[in-house]
């Protein structure tokens, strides 16, 4: 999403124009009011001509009821119609709700949000900022500079700034521009190209940091807003939807990440801003979307949970700290997959080992991952990120079945970088 803006101008606003109803055919009614026996008789013209009143029957011979007792009754009526039509208004002023029926459809209530999209806004336009970024370029017509944008996220009050790395990639200058309109020039503290993250820095402190949040604990069918820069020029847009899916592995430019999908509006310029919970923390930072005709609503976001250890680290260490690895590749087989990889058991399976402490440790091609350190792995990502949160030279402990018996192996973690080109295949995870 680091790319020169492709749009000079942004539309004007189309025009509006407020659309009345016809006016009504108003008819005024005349009512003329007779003495004696008719009353109250209808001309719809003009008043009709008075007549002469009749001698007034007895009341007790009377059909008819008398002018007094139709006068109370008049006078009820208004009454009641008044107190009725209070009453309707009232309940239509409450936004048409209905005593059997759940008439709150805003998206907030729908997800269970703690606070309203306009609330979380405010929690965190401070936080997320407008990164621009001038590149080098060559080509056969010389050297020239090429414009990038993306978004950030203050992530420390001390000026530390969490982004893609391919949104700085190759940078010579990166300018930072906060929600108040200043703009800052920013160093590369250091950044993690595989799992494209990168951490900035600006000079001074006191700045509105974005509260972290737990990746981990979202799910499905949460609220989701994302607020960033999309096209370059549009800083502090929000949109919100909601989380469409976790743990969405994609291999976006060569990198095998592992992702959260929502169907929040993103767009170029979106790269490294924040994506926020119900709650109004961060989890995750905005990394890809999905593009192409007819495609709509695929956005991802690097979890929190991911993206939190290294940039930690990237603060502390002023670079990322080495990873750790197992020295194996691995895989998923599901259910309706047994069959074509002619094993009995869906699980995690052991592709290839090729690390010298797995070798010596007795791990081999075609054991059923099922424990490490005695908790049970049920997918490749989480075994994976299971053992990133260990260090190099940490010691862990694999269960694994083969050939229908349990066996145990303690296996020393290794550098990752030694293993980086030890398969090719983006369906196998490298550990």
């Amino acid at each position: 999403m680091n790319e020169k803006n492709p749009f000079d101008s942004i539309p004007e606003d189309p025009n509006f124009v407020l659309v009345n109803p016809d006016e009504p055919d108003v008819n005024p009614q005349v009512w003329s009011e007779t003495k004696g026996g008719t009353e109250g008789v209808f001309t719809g013209e003009k008043k009709a001509p008075r007549k002469k009143p009749s001698p007034r029957p007895k009341a007790s011979d009377s059909p008819y009821v008398t002018k007094r007792f139709l006068a109370v009754a008049l006078v009820l009526a208004v009454i009641f119609s008044s107190a009725l039509g209070a009453f309707l208004g009232s309940r239509m002023s409450r936004g048409g709700s209905y005593s059997n029926l759940d008439s709150n459809n805003s998206l907030e209530s729908a997800t269970g949000s703690k606070l309203t999209i306009q609330q979380i806004y405010k929690k965190n336009a401070d936080a997320v900022v407008e990164i621009s970024t001038e590149v080098p370029t060559k080509s056969v017509l010389g050297n020239s500079v090429s414009q990038g944008a993306g978004s950030g996220v203050i992530v420390n009050k001390k000026g530390y700034i969490a982004t893609n790395y391919h949104v700085i990639e190759g940078a010579k200058k990166i300018t930072v521009r906060l929600r108040n309109g200043r703009s800052r020039s920013a160093s590369v503290v250091g950044y993690d190209e595989g799992n494209d993250i990168a951490v900035l820095k600006i000079g001074g402190s006191g700045y509105t940091a974005a509260t972290i949040g737990k990746s981990k604990k979202v799910q499905v069918g949460d609220l989701a807003v994302a607020i960033g820069n999309p096209l370059g020029q549009l800083g502090g847009t929000t949109t919100s939807g909601i989380i469409s899916a976790l743990d969405r592995q994609l291999s976006i430019n060569g990198k095998k990440l592992t992702l959260l999908q929502t169907d929040t509006a993103i767009n170029p310029g979106n790269s490294g801003g924040g994506l926020f919970n119900g709650k109004g923390e961060l989890i995750g930072l905005v990394v890809a979307k999905g593009s192409g005709t007819g495609i709509e609503g695929l956005g991802f976001a690097i979890p929190v949970d991911t993206a939190a250890p290294i940039i930690d680290d990237i603060i502390k260490n002023g670079t990322i700290v080495e990873k750790p690895a197992a020295g194996i590749s691995i895989f998923d087989v599901t259910e309706d997959q047994k069959a074509e990889y002619n094993v009995d058991k869906a699980g995690v399976y052991i592709h290839e080992v090729y690390g010298s402490h797995a070798k010596k440790a007795g791990l081999k091609s075609g054991d059923r991952i099922t424990k490490l350190d005695g908790k049970k792995v049920t997918s490749s990502n989480g075994l994976i990120q299971a053992i990133q949160k260990k260090k190099v030279g940490d010691a862990v402990t694999f269960t694994v079945e083969r050939n229908g018996k349990e066996v145990t192996a303690k296996v020393k973690l290794e550098k990752a970088s030694q293993f980086e080109n030890q398969t090719e295949d983006s369906s196998q995870g490298e550990q």
